[in-house]
C-alpha cells in the first residue's frame, strides 16, 4: 500500500495530467491505480473539474483502475484506454499446480516491471486473465513462462468478455440496522468494535472512495472493500423482521 508521500505525489501528479490535458490538448492516462490512490483523485476532483476524466480498469467490476484526462466533446476525438488483456493458462493441466493470485503477481513482478504496469488478475481454474498496460503486454507475453513449478503460455486474449466477470456469491444475514459498520461486521463475522477501528485504519473503501463514518448508510449496488478481508456488493434490504431486525443481502467476491 502506498505511502502518505507517495499518495501526496500521486495527487500532484493527477493535476499535472490534467493540466497538460487542458493546456495541450490531447488525452493523457495515469497507470493502474490501487484504491488509495483513488481515493486521492477523487479527494482533489474538484481542483480538476475543468477537465472531464473517465476511470475504468478493463470492465465494470475491476478494483486497479486507471484515470483517463480529457473526453471527446472536449478535443474532438477518441482514444481508447490503453489497456490489454492477456490469458495465462498451463502448457498441461495435468502437471499444472493449483496457482493463487499472489504466484500470478509475483511471477509478474519478477519479471521486473512496475506495479502500476498491471491491473486486475482474475484466476479461474488452472489459469488467470491480468489486464495491463498496452505496452508492457509484448514484454510479459515473451517473458512469462513459468509460475513456481508450472510452465505457462502467455497470450492476448480475445474471447468473450463475459468470461472475465467476477464470480460473485451471494449471503444473506441480519443486522440491527443498515450502517455499513454493523454490515460489515456482520458480513465478515467481526465484532462491532473491530469493525468500527477498521476505519479508523482506513481500510474501508465503497465505490473507491475511502468511508471515514461508520454510520454512512450503503446504497444498493454499492461495492465495499475491506482491505485484508475481502470485497462484496450490497444487494439491499430484503426485509424487516417483526422484532425490526433488518435481513440484508450482500455478494462476495469469490
Amino acid at each position: 500500500m502506498a505511502t502518505e508521500k507517495e499518495l501526496e505525489q500521486a495527487g500532484k501528479r493527477f493535476l499535472e495530467l490534467a493540466d497538460k490535458c487542458y493546456r495541450q490538448n490531447i488525452y493523457c492516462f495515469t497507470g493502474f491505480l490501487d484504491m488509495a490512490e483513488l481515493n486521492v483523485f477523487y479527494r482533489i476532483r474538484r481542483e480538476t473539474a475543468h477537465v472531464p476524466c473517465t476511470v475504468f480498469g478493463g470492465n465494470a467490476g475491476c478494483e486497479r483502475q486507471m484515470v483517463r484526462f480529457g473526453s471527446e466533446e472536449m478535443l474532438g476525438y477518441e482514444v481508447p484506454f490503453p489497456i490489454m488483456c492477456l490469458e495465462i493458462v498451463p502448457r498441461s493441466e495435468k502437471f499444472a499446480d493449483r496457482l493463487t493470485h499472489r504466484d500470478f503477481l509475483g511471477a509478474c513482478m519478477n519479471l521486473g516491471i512496475e506495479r502500476r504496469t498491471l491491473g486486475d488478475i482474475i484466476v479461474k481454474d488452472f489459469g488467470a486473465y491480468l489486464y495491463c498496460t498496452e505496452e508492457i503486454g509484448p514484454y510479459i507475453m515473451e517473458n512469462l513462462n513459468r509460475i513456481r513449478h508450472t510452465s505457462v503460455v502467455c497470450r492476448q486474449y480475445t474471447g468473450e468478455a463475459d468470461r472475465l466477470q467476477p464470480v460473485l456469491e451471494e449471503r444473506s444475514c441480519q443486522v440491527s440496522s443498515e450502517r455499513l459498520d454493523a454490515v460489515i461486521a456482520k458480513s465478515l463475522g467481526l465484532s462491532r468494535e473491530k469493525s468500527t477501528l477498521l476505519f479508523r485504519e482506513k481500510k474501508v473503501f465503497v465505490n473507491g472512495r475511502q468511508q471515514e463514518s461508520g454510520s454512512y448508510v450503503p446504497m444498493k449496488g454499492d461495492a465495499v472493500t475491506v482491505r485484508g478481508y475481502g470485497k462484496f456488493v450490497y444487494r439491499g434490504l430484503s426485509h424487516m423482521t417483526r422484532k425490526g431486525k433488518c435481513n440484508i443481502v450482500v455478494a462476495f467476491y469469490v
